[in-house]
């Protein structure tokens, strides 16, 4: 039997969103931080461009939020973007004040006194960072500041399995009271009370079969509220990263945009460029427009890569500005000091997610989603650079001031049952997950990647049902593992995928579809949304 645990706020997910959270939240409230693997392991570590933010004179809050309303393809909710915008710079400033030392530059070149880049889909620089490993830099600075506050209890190597509503126990409204978490040492589920329970587990890329992001990039949270009650949005929209390395040994590395944004050309095995053929801006298009002209020249020459040349640069430079991105190619032989680093797409970002309002409240009263998990309005059917660092720290902020004035109306969490495996035993062939974790990842990078079709769509939406009525079956038999946990939400994610797509019957922002290729303004031009079979209308209310 596992242990019963009662916090104030649970916080399901130690990245950006999550640590800023919990360090914002005041040392009176009790906290517990949940973390799939060692605190620091998520997306954040690996985001190498950097933090979008006015930080210029030459920049403006009009230019940022227009900026951001035209790569969102007429989705994006313009209140919440300009929300966003607005609390950009203050944001930035408090992670300076956390400690993370961001790169510097002479006031005469930037009257902000950092170095800021410009990346796709930007009119402006804008883009503050640390280097290139901007995600490294906070990450660490916000976990090493977690680590020293004694209201906030760290939990690292658990996965949540699901949340604790109120209606599972039958009382009304519905409520989220906490989350049975297993513990991946001991294999005990234990039980999690909590008065406020966060959700900032990231997004869901781990779906497809090549991917930027780490191994626990696994739509938990999605999953997890969309089983809750929670409606959901947008999950068509999956931005594939244009520039991924390409090399056998390689995994998951992604290219910064930010080399494009100085520079670096898109090139043909032969050496021509080819961007300029699919857009003015060429490489400075935005993402979704890159990754469809990389796999158009892909599959039109019959090639396994492209090429990402910025060795007109100086060597110094390339040095400078990009030394992590240099010093991981040298380790498979590549000096993009002198030779151009062979690239592919990869998903990347997932632009939908948990429906919040503007104060990061999901439907489920006591229940919020922040960062990549949630659904806010802010990236509409596409997400511009760098903006995905700024919306977890807006977000935190916006969900602390929340949850503060919540927890004054919210007495203790009541305790809920144990987990019961009173019914379950140890698998006998745990080959089944690792089949159908490869066979989904597979069938979703083939029939719903970059460029869909109705036929692909419906193959796919096939192969999953037959997935999920095993996956249900084996998760109702046996114990839960990691594997087993991640798979059940990636084939409940891949689902809500599928499901939208074929309800987007246009081609807009990153959902691109040959049956329907053309934009379609009068019919299409609002979010997808996906309501739950236990959606109870007004219970966040």
């Amino acid at each position: 039997m596992g242990n019963n645990y009662l916090h104030d706020v649970l916080i399901i997910g130690s990245g950006a969103a999550g640590l800023s959270l919990a360090l914002r939240l005041p040392s009176e409230i009790r906290i517990a931080v949940i973390a799939k693997r060692s605190l620091r392991e998520g997306n954040t570590l690996y985001a190498q461009g950097g933090i979008s933010a006015v930080l210029d004179k030459q920049d403006s809050t009009e230019a940022h939020v227009a900026d951001t309303l035209a790569a969102g393809a007429g989705l994006c909710d313009e209140a919440v973007v300009r929300l966003v915008v607005e609390n950009g710079p203050q944001n930035i400033h408090w992670l300076l004040q956390e400690g993370v030392e961001f790169t510097r530059e002479d006031e005469a070149a930037s009257s902000s006194g950092f170095h800021l880049t410009r990346e796709g889909g930007h009119s402006h620089r804008r883009v503050i960072h640390a280097a290139d490993s901007t995600g490294y830099s906070v990450e660490t600075t916000l976990e090493a500041q977690a680590r020293s506050r004694k209201n906030i209890s760290l939990f690292e190597h658990h996965i949540a399995v699901d949340l604790i509503t109120s209606s599972k126990q039958g009382s009304s409204p519905n409520r989220c009271t906490g989350a049975y978490i297993l513990d991946l040492e001991t294999e005990l589920v234990n039980t999690f009370n909590a008065r406020i329970v966060v959700l900032a587990t990231g997004g869901a890329s781990k779906v497809y079969l090549y991917t930027s992001n780490p191994d626990l990039s696994t739509g938990d949270g999605i999953a997890m509220a969309w089983r809750a009650g929670c409606r959901i949005a947008n999950m068509e929209f999956i931005q594939f990263h244009p520039t991924c390395l390409y090399h056998p040994k390689a995994k998951s590395f992604l290219i910064t945009e930010a080399l494009r944004g100085e520079g670096a050309y898109l090139k043909r095995p032969d050496g021509s460029r080819f961007m300029p053929d699919f857009d003015s801006r060429a490489e400075l298009a935005p993402r979704d427009i890159v990754a469809r002209a990389i796999d158009h020249e892909m599959k039109r020459l019959g090639i396994e890569c492209v090429y990402l040349d910025i060795t007109h640069k100086s060597a110094d430079f390339i040095k400078e500005h990009f030394p992590a991105v240099h010093s991981h190619c040298l380790k498979f032989g590549i000096d993009i000091t002198c030779e151009p680093i062979p690239v592919v797409p990869a998903a990347h970002y997932t632009c939908g997610g948990v429906i919040t309002d503007q104060r990061a409240q999901t439907d489920i009263k006591g229940l919020y989603a922040i960062g990549e998990t949630a659904y806010t309005g802010l990236h509409g059917a596409n997400r511009m650079a760098s903006n995905s660092l700024l919306e977890c720290l807006v977000f935190g902020e916006l969900a602390c001031q929340d949850i503060q004035r919540e927890l004054t109306k919210i007495p203790a969490a009541p305790a809920a049952a144990k987990w019961d495996e009173s019914r379950v035993t140890d698998s006998d062939e745990e080959v089944v997950v690792s089949h159908n974790w490869e066979e989904l990842r597979h069938f979703m990078w083939d029939y719903v990647g970059i460029v869909r079709s109705n036929k692909r769509l419906e193959r796919a939406k096939r192969r999953l049902n037959l997935l999920r009525h095993e996956i249900r079956w084996y998760y109702g038999n046996f114990r839960v593992t990691n594997d087993l946990l991640e798979l059940r939400n990636l084939v409940d994610v891949a689902d809500l995928i599928i499901r939208s797509a074929q309800r987007r019957r246009e081609s807009r922002g990153l959902h691109y579809t040959i049956d329907f290729p053309q934009t379609d303004d009068k019919t299409q031009k609002k979010p997808t949304i996906l309501i739950p079979d236990n959606y109870s209308p007004g219970s966040s209310e």
